[in-house]
């Protein structure tokens, strides 16, 4: 049987199957097993461990995980909390769960359906859990190892193009000279974005994934914040001097209100950039943050794309509002580091 191993199993070959827990046992976030992909719908491809996007069809068996997604453009899906016959893909990356909701452009799309085959075990018989596999966790300091600056790239909904900011906000620094990394550290398991960065010029990046955490949404604030520490460990040990950091998804979205809140966490950030869609977003998203004590450096995101939308943004506030093109020279990185 060939087996198509998805971007969460990364790392892990040793398992013994077990079919018969697929009936008793209720599964985790992380929690590792066999799909047999049964009907096509949204996703035709996944993800491999390779990264490559491999095409799947009916009776293909995956190596993928059950956990939450949260994402407002595509799927609302949860881990499952009693048997199903048929499960869901829920992301790319090899996520599998219960669509809960999910965007209207998206109607037109069953999600891809699959069946639990059965759960990958440990030699005692545990069900194999990504979450930190094989990896050192290291428990939140509140502090930064090394002399690394990190700016954190933030945006007022999903897609406001916080990405595409922090990507040419890393190739920006690094026409200093400096050596600069990307961490996307909440989300949904899929390498593009960091891809995307590391093509712009970053010279190391990494995400939540590489800790066996095929998403972060649902997870508690401890663990998340464990993870962040263990991004900034590997960052460091790296040498990283810049570091541009992505939280996923908007304001609102509850793992990300929930660090932006948190004192700890953002006492290690040293600059803030914030994306947005459009003008209104942008003057709101700023009497969001100020409320709780944060004030960018730096606006950017989609709206950029129009120079009306600019002049609206410019009529309200004073900071710098920057497109991607200024950001990438480098010529505005005192901005950006608020020196």
């Amino acid at each position: 049987m060939r087996i198509k191993r998805t971007l969460v199993s990364k790392g892990i070959y040793d398992y013994t199957l077990n079919e018969e827990l697929k009936n008793t046992y209720l599964p985790k976030a992380g929690d590792l097993a066999l799909f047999e992909v049964i009907e096509l719908g949204r996703h035709k491809s996944a993800q491999t461990d390779d990264k490559r996007n491999a095409a799947i069809f009916p009776g293909d068996v995956l190596l993928a995980t059950f956990a939450d997604r949260y994402a407002t453009s595509q799927y609302e899906g949860y881990v499952p909390t009693e048997h199903h016959e048929f499960y869901q893909i829920i992301g790319a990356g090899g996520v599998i769960g219960i669509v809960a909701s999910q965007n209207a452009d998206l109607d037109d799309y069953e999600p891809t359906k699959v069946k639990l085959i059965g759960y990958c075990c440990e030699k005692d018989g545990s069900v194999i859990n990504t979450k930190f596999y094989n990896k050192t966790r290291h428990a939140f300091t509140g502090k930064v190892p090394g002399n690394m600056k990190i700016v954190l790239s933030i945006g007022s909904t999903m897609d406001s193009g916080k990405t595409t900011t922090a990507a040419f906000t890393a190739r920006g620094l690094k026409a200093s000279g400096k050596k600069v990394g990307f961490i996307k550290f909440t989300g949904t398991a899929y390498s593009k974005d960091r891809d995307f960065v590391f093509d712009c010029g970053a010279d190391v990046v990494s995400d939540f994934a590489e800790l066996g955490f095929p998403s972060t949404f649902m997870c508690d604030l401890d663990i998340l914040l464990d993870v962040y520490q263990t991004l900034l460990e590997h960052m460091a040990n790296e040498g990283v001097e810049y570091l541009v950091m992505e939280i996923a998804d908007g304001l609102f979205q509850q793992e990300t209100e929930m660090l932006l809140k948190h004192k700890s966490f953002m006492s290690t950030i040293h600059s803030v950039i914030f994306s947005c869609g459009d003008s209104l977003s942008a003057i709101q998203g700023l009497t969001t943050l100020k409320a709780i004590n944060i004030t960018p450096n730096l606006i950017s995101g989609r709206f950029t794309m129009s120079p009306l939308l600019i002049s609206e943004v410019q009529k309200f506030v004073e900071m710098p509002v920057l497109t991607i093109d200024e950001i990438m020279t480098g010529d505005f990185n005192d901005v950006i580091l608020g020196k």
